[in-house]
């Protein structure tokens, strides 16, 4: 995150926004500026990454499942955006210590003897670790003393859109996203590389909420996709992973994507169009043609 402080000094605090008195290095300084920038960054990935995936991407015959709630988007969004800065609290301290040198992220990648090598298994090595962090602090929040506490909200929506991606208790967004944090103090990784990483993650959750289940079929048994995920949202107890389907298995959570069985939601959608349709045989059937055609690119 010094990298992106850095910038935003040199082109925006430094010359118009702080007096030229104030250090750069000083601690409140960077405290107030690390939550500008963390806030700023926030809502631009999600509303843009968000948006793009809702109008290219999910296929919006969900809305008409029962179980898709009334202006359920505009409270997406608006849960989200009431979310964020609080969020970005806690998220900011540990920002605080990268920028102050506590992690152990580093700038070059001749740091190492074996250069890119490390650099690519760090990679991996960042998707396991927080994938399984993330499992195990995901499957804690379904417990009972903490769940009506702190990720209940989350629930609310059964068939979400990529709106519902950070609709989050603010705990409870704070606590999934800690492993992504936790790493950089415990493995080297390089600076660039992380803040790739810390895009790319923000993308994937939009990206699990986004109602496009087609996944490569050799990739099925290993990916936490949008299908695993929906079905978590449907049925509660079930595919708390946040890439992969291997702690999922490992945990005895693991449940195959209702999708992939011809059992889903955009099914279901499916076939109560065709009745409303066949109820409806003199009227030439017009809404119902116009979703068969969404069927096929998804289930």
């Amino acid at each position: 995150m010094d990298l992106v402080l850095s910038a935003a000094d040199y082109y925006f605090f430094t010359p118009y926004v702080y007096p030229a008195t104030w250090p750069e290095d000083d601690i409140f300084r960077q405290t107030i500026s690390l939550l500008i920038v963390t806030n700023f960054g926030a809502y631009n990935l999600y509303f843009f990454f968000a948006t793009l995936n809702y109008y290219f991407v999910y296929d919006h015959s969900l809305m008409k499942h029962p179980q898709f709630l009334k202006n359920q988007v505009y409270r997406e969004i608006m849960h989200s955006v009431q979310s964020m800065p609080w969020i970005s609290i806690p998220t900011v301290l540990l920002f605080l210590l990268e920028v102050r040198g506590y992690s152990k992220l580093y700038d070059g990648i001749g740091e190492f003897p074996s250069g890119w090598i490390h650099l690519i298994v760090s990679v991996l090595s960042f998707l396991f670790f927080t994938d399984m962090m993330i499992y195990w602090i995901h499957r804690g929040l379904h417990h009972r003393l903490l769940y009506k506490h702190l990720h209940k909200p989350h629930h609310i929506w059964k068939i979400p859109t990529p709106f519902a991606s950070h609709a989050f208790h603010p705990m409870d967004g704070f606590l999934q996203s800690l492993p992504y944090h936790i790493y950089p103090f415990v493995f080297p990784l390089h600076k660039v590389v992380y803040l790739g990483l810390y895009i790319f993650v923000n993308v994937w959750t939009i990206s699990i909420h986004d109602g496009d289940f087609r996944v490569p079929e050799i990739l099925k048994p290993i990916i936490n996709g949008s299908a695993h995920h929906t079905d978590h949202h449907m049925f509660f107890d079930y595919n708390y992973g946040q890439y992969f389907t291997l702690w999922d298995r490992i945990g005895g959570s693991f449940k195959n994507p209702s999708s992939f069985e011809g059992t889903g939601p955009l099914t279901y959608v499916k076939k109560m169009t065709e009745e409303e349709c066949n109820s409806r045989a003199g009227n030439g059937c017009k809404n119902g043609k116009s979703f068969s055609g969404d069927f096929t690119k998804t289930e």
